[in-house]
């Protein structure tokens, strides 16, 4: 027998081959039509195979490959070590491989945590995009900006699978969870836009149609000319109060009910034209009565000013009009005069006032006290040759005969 033969195993006259595995013979196989030599070259080559398998996996610990991987192979080596068919030193290949296990130990801590902290931020990379998607779903349908929100809940989208092919696995129930979350963000953000989208185009054709309506009677008032002017104006107000549309036909809307107003107002430019020359005689008779009204003088005569401007009030009316550049002009100077009597009427009503004479004569005599005080204080200064007491006096008096003269003034 070869040295393998007698070492770990043997085979038989009959071909059937036996190999010793921790001091027990086992058959591991019979190959009747091979010579010992044969029998014994395959089953040497066998274990061969799985010492090449042993060897790599110690690489692969040297070469710090990925711990798991390496521990769920050294498992399957020890399964396949447990009964093979092949001729060896089994003992040692099984020692090995738990030698390898054994190193894996820290490694694999330290990967589970690493893992761990992957996870965690994975799944935190998948909060911050429901999250954020939600916020989009929670805005006012009515006042969201559906272009830039649309182009951000796509972007999301975009992120999220960008994140399902480049991130480690995830716990399902989790995962699953925030991508509900996601998903039920984006159907809501997808269901108000589509009924705001739908509420518009209806607000839209209702809009159409009522811009035409109006289109047809502001077109119907051109032929009033001039006389129109007031109901196309409401007619325009009604216009400004639709929602506007990006339509080509509501451009053309547009120029036909403006074409109707500058015809309008066309014709009341004419009318205002031909009034102006009409109304030219009224004013030269407006200018006359205010050259009469602005020579009025209430302070020397209030009731002949008062009976003089209500005479020139009533043939004012009788004048008529005057051209439209003319009218606030001409009514600002009449209003002038009206307004200088009525002042010198309120002041001398004031100052006949029984309760503004009593205040004023009130006043008045508080003040002859005072300064009647005052002088004897200044006096008595001056005979003091007291100059700080010369000069408050002195100005205390003054101050005092000067509101008195203001009080005499307005008496």
């Amino acid at each position: 027998m070869s040295t393998v033969e007698a070492s770990f195993g043997r085979v038989d006259e009959s071909g059937n081959v036996f190999v010793i595995d921790g001091g027990v013979e086992r058959l591991i196989g019979s190959q009747p039509e091979m010579t010992i030599e044969q029998s014994v070259a395959l089953y040497t080559k066998r274990f061969q195979d799985l010492a090449d398998q042993v060897r790599i996996l110690e690489q692969r610990v040297k070469a710090k490959a990925d711990p798991k991987s390496i521990s769920k192979s050294a498992d399957k080596l020890l399964i396949d070590l447990t009964s093979p068919a092949a001729l060896g030193d089994f003992a040692a290949l099984r020692i090995r491989v738990t030698t390898v296990k054994s190193s894996l130990t820290e490694a694999l801590a330290e990967a589970s945590a690493k893992q761990a902290e992957e996870v965690a931020s994975a799944l935190a990379a998948r909060e911050v995009i429901a999250a954020e998607a939600e916020k989009i779903a929670a805005l006012d349908p009515q006042k969201v900006n559906y272009k830039s929100s649309g182009a951000k809940m796509t972007e999301l989208f975009t992120s999220w699978q960008d994140l399902q092919k480049n991130s480690i696995k995830l716990p399902k129930a989790k995962a699953d969870e925030i991508w509900h979350r996601f998903s039920k963000a984006r159907n809501t953000f997808d269901s108000h836009k589509r009924s705001y989208f739908a509420a518009a185009d209806a607000a839209a054709k209702i809009g159409k149609q009522a811009k035409l309506d109006l289109v047809t009677k502001a077109e119907s008032l051109v032929a009033k000319g001039a006389e129109a002017v007031n109901d196309y104006k409401d007619l325009l107000t009604a216009w400004k109060a639709l929602p506007k549309a990006k339509l080509k036909a509501d451009d053309a809307h547009w120029a036909r009910f403006k074409a109707a107003g500058d015809a309008i107002y066309a014709a009341k430019s004419l009318k205002s034209a031909a009034d102006d020359v009409a109304y030219s005689a009224n004013l030269a008779g407006k200018l006359a009565l205010l050259e009469e009204a602005e020579k009025i003088d209430p302070t020397a005569n209030l009731e002949a000013a008062k009976a003089a401007i209500k005479s020139i009030n009533a043939r004012w009316e009788k004048a008529g009009k005057v051209p439209r550049e003319q009218m606030r002009p001409t009514d600002d100077r009449l209003k002038a005069v009206e307004a200088k009597i009525r002042k010198i009427e309120e002041e001398l009503w004031r100052k006949s006032d029984p309760a503004t004479i009593d205040r004023t004569n009130s006043l008045r005599s508080q003040l002859e006290v005072q300064i009647t005080k005052l002088e004897a204080e200044l006096e008595a200064a001056k005979a003091g040759a007291d100059s700080a007491k010369i000069a408050k006096a002195q100005e205390a008096l003054d101050t005092k005969k000067t509101w008195l003269e203001v009080v005499l003034a307005n008496s």
